[in-house]
């Protein structure tokens, strides 16, 4: 019942962000770039979201990827607060942006199904939970889409992307994934939730055992997308 404060300006006020940083930052004057529709890369000089070159060239794994924002000084403080302080607060405020940003994605089909990205159990240990998962709950519950935190698992611990660079990342994450349940995915739309897109690797291994266990299409949901450079 009390006031919260603003995440980013400390302002008092009913919401988790208060009304200019929202403006600032994801109204409709914020400068949001024009992405590709595939993989979300920054479309510079674009006036529609066309897939990019890299995207026509060799097709992802994955068929679409809405993203809210981009992982920049100050919301990528919030991701790293998230992941690494605890503050599950801010999964509800990720979760939130990311259902107007699909909602806002022109011509974008909902997914049938939410698979947050899984972390390994040892990794889940030490974390004390899975910050996609706790986006993905609030996530489903705002666009009415079942939200399944076993469609996948992952079967081979991993180093940290955010580690790693180039062939690197594709090595760490190759046989990472496994479906227990075919029946749970053949022939359905899939929504892949998670914090950050970076290289897209994980997303790309994790869609591309979706598919090979006959998911129909495969949609990242993802609440930052990092520069083209990292």
């Amino acid at each position: 019942m009390l006031p919260c404060s603003c995440v980013l300006c400390g302002a008092h006020g009913r919401d988790a962000l208060c009304p200019p940083c929202h403006a600032q930052f994801f109204g409709a004057g914020a400068g949001h770039p024009v992405r590709c529709p595939v993989c979300a890369e920054p479309l510079p000089g674009a006036a529609a979201p066309l897939p990019c070159g890299r995207c026509l060239a060799e097709r992802p794994a994955y068929d679409a990827t809405i993203v809210a924002a981009s992982y920049a000084m100050p919301l990528d403080r919030l991701v790293l607060e998230l992941k690494f302080g605890g503050a599950l607060v801010h999964a509800r405020l990720f979760a939130e942006l990311l259902a107007q940003a699909m909602r806002d994605a022109p011509g974008v089909e909902r997914p049938a199904l939410l698979c947050p990205v899984p972390l390994g159990p040892g990794r889940l240990a030490e974390r004390g939970f899975n910050q996609a998962l706790e986006i993905a709950r609030p996530l489903g519950k705002l666009l009415g889409i079942a939200v399944a935190p076993r469609l996948t698992e992952r079967v081979q611990e991993t180093v940290a992307q955010s580690a790693l660079r180039g062939a690197d990342r594709r090595a760490n994450v190759a046989h990472a994934f496994a479906v227990p349940d075919r029946a749970q995915v053949a022939g359905r739309h899939i929504g892949i939730v998670d914090d950050v897109m970076s290289s897209g690797q994980t997303l790309q291994k994790l869609a591309a055992v979706l598919k090979r266990h006959g998911a129909a299409r495969v949609t990242n949901l993802v609440f930052a997308r990092t520069p083209p450079h990292q």
